[in-house]
């Protein structure tokens, strides 16, 4: 049990230290930590990771348990109207797929009761997929001046994923279209709203993301090696 442990514990380390020596300046490294033990992410920390994301509250509750605060964290999931609780708001640095006003109200509704701002990103529907979350990219300006009023919320930038594709180059157009979308709201130059983050790509298209402006990446396989399928 502890050699399948530190077999797992050095491959993360390599696998972390591999993508970092890798990645040109400026890009931040968001672990996907779906579906991985409290013990992996830790691994993954200790590997020098700086940000976890986690697509679900308790999965982050059982993490952040063991990691704390040696690491900031992303929700990068869908997040549910009743999931957003004081608990929380109060673990998450940054939510990165905030797509509706209703979404955004709620966690401002809630950051003011802790007297936090939670700095957030728009997922962007690039690929208009009826069955994915996300805004469509026409309609991103417009949700991003409806919370720009909002006084416990700040929008920092995009989120997109696209469609999922065998080849990477096939993600390319939607990050595109992304970084276009992301441009013309940063030169509004809107109130309560600072343009700093575009998130897009993961495993398989991070490359192609990079190429195409994104300066945060969200990776799971890479970091952590195939989920466990039993």
């Amino acid at each position: 049990m502890n050699y399948n442990h530190d077999m797992a514990s050095q491959s993360i380390k390599r696998n972390v230290a591999k993508l970092l020596a890798e990645l040109p300046d400026g890009i931040e490294v968001v672990a996907a930590a779906k579906a991985r033990t409290p013990e992996e992410v830790l691994e993954a920390v200790q590997a020098r990771i700086k940000i976890i994301g986690e697509n679900y509250v308790k999965e982050a509750k059982e993490a952040y348990e063991l990691v704390g605060r040696s690491a900031k964290w992303h929700f990068i999931g869908t997040l549910q109207k009743h999931n957003i609780r004081r608990a929380v708001l109060e673990i998450f640095d940054m939510i990165e797929s905030v797509d509706s006003l209703e979404i955004a109200w709620e966690i401002d509704r809630k950051c003011a009761q802790i007297g936090k701002v939670m700095p957030v990103l728009i997922e962007v529907n690039s690929g208009r997929e009826p069955q994915k979350s996300g805004v469509l990219p026409e309609d991103a300006e417009r949700l991003v001046r409806e919370i720009s009023g909002l006084g416990s919320i700040k929008v920092m930038g995009l989120m997109t994923m696209g469609p999922s594709f065998g080849n990477p180059e096939d993600f390319r157009p939607y990050f595109v279209e992304t970084r276009r979308v992301f441009e013309r709201i940063k030169g509004l130059k809107l109130p309560n709203v600072e343009m700093r983050h575009l998130s897009m790509g993961m495993t398989d298209s991070y490359k192609v993301a990079i190429e195409e402006g994104a300066n945060i990446i969200r990776i799971g396989t890479r970091i952590f090696g195939e989920r466990d399928q039993q």
